[in-house]
């Protein structure tokens, strides 16, 4: 059987092998892709040490409610094909329950927690390195929130969003905000509340095209001002118009439902994480031409 080289590329994607290793393992299983990876796991030892180093910008977000308290946990894998394996799933929801039974955000308190998932365990961390030498690719705890002193829903776009809102009065009207803030992905509850730094760096872009605009001072000093207010109605969650009656802002819709909302976390699964795009072709080239000057 011909040995492709994008049969070699999917091999050293499941391992992290060296590319020669992965053509003689295909060669040596004919072909079969399952069973050249059992010869790498042979000749190469455990695949998660191999692994830890790949960047995981895929994942899945799982949520956790007991009582008033929450917790949302974000889990990274490689590739979105992982992201729906049971087994990741199952890990993923396992440590967010742990997050609340345990009222813990501490990612390396977490880990020693105890967590079986498909026999791999005792704890959280052994039974992530069992998933990754099972499963073949690098997993990772990237971040845990909990929310505590108000009551509390959620809301899951599927797996790869998720939103935990604080609120009083109605649970509906709260799950209806939980819904929006994933859809319109505010940065804060309001104005007041929008990191300095964003409203700076929003200042200053409205800085530059006043002065393109060459405007006198004191209208540019309005065109500046008038940006930043606009910029923050846009990302706060309580100026924004209401996904589902664009009529009314968020605030006006909770008042109606006599509903507050004290605070809200969104998490989006690989969010500032850079991906790594590997050019296998250019790591072929790079390795025949040194094999040659060998």
């Amino acid at each position: 059987m011909t040995i492709t080289a994008s049969m070699v590329g999917e091999l050293r994607a499941k391992t992290d092998a060296p590319m020669m290793e992965c053509k003689k393992a295909l060669t040596e299983a004919n072909g079969d892709m399952d069973k050249a990876v059992e010869i790498l796991r042979v000749k190469l030892g455990n695949k998660a040490g191999k692994a830890a180093g790949r960047i995981t910008a895929e994942g899945v977000v799982a949520c956790a409610i007991v009582g008033n308290e929450a917790a949302m946990v974000e889990v990274n894998c490689e590739t979105d094909f992982v992201s729906k394996n049971d087994s990741f799933m199952a890990f993923c929801q396992g440590v967010a329950e742990l997050a609340v039974q345990h009222g813990q955000a501490d990612i390396d308190a977490l880990a020693g927690l105890p967590l079986t998932v498909d026999g791999f365990g005792p704890t959280v961390e052994d039974a992530r390195k069992g998933l990754i030498g099972k499963i073949g690719e690098n997993m990772s705890i990237r971040r845990v929130a909990r929310s505590q002193g108000h009551a509390v829903t959620s809301y899951l776009h599927g797996t790869r969003i998720g939103v935990t809102v604080q609120y009083e009065g109605s649970e509906q009207a709260a799950r209806d905000v939980a819904m929006h803030v994933a859809a319109m992905k505010p940065v804060a509850l309001s104005s007041a509340d929008v990191p300095a730094a964003l409203v700076e760096q929003e200042r200053a872009v409205a800085k530059a095209k006043a002065q393109e605009s060459g405007k006198p001072a004191e209208i540019a000093a309005k065109m500046i001002d008038g940006a930043v207010a606009k910029y923050l109605k846009e990302v706060s969650l309580l100026d924004q118009p209401f996904v589902k009656n664009d009529k009314q802002t968020v605030a006006q819709m909770l008042k109606a439902e006599n509903t507050t909302v004290y605070g809200f976390t969104l998490y989006v699964v690989g969010e500032g994480i850079e991906k790594k795009a590997d050019d296998f072709a250019a790591e072929v080239a790079a390795q025949v031409a040194a094999a040659r000057q060998g």
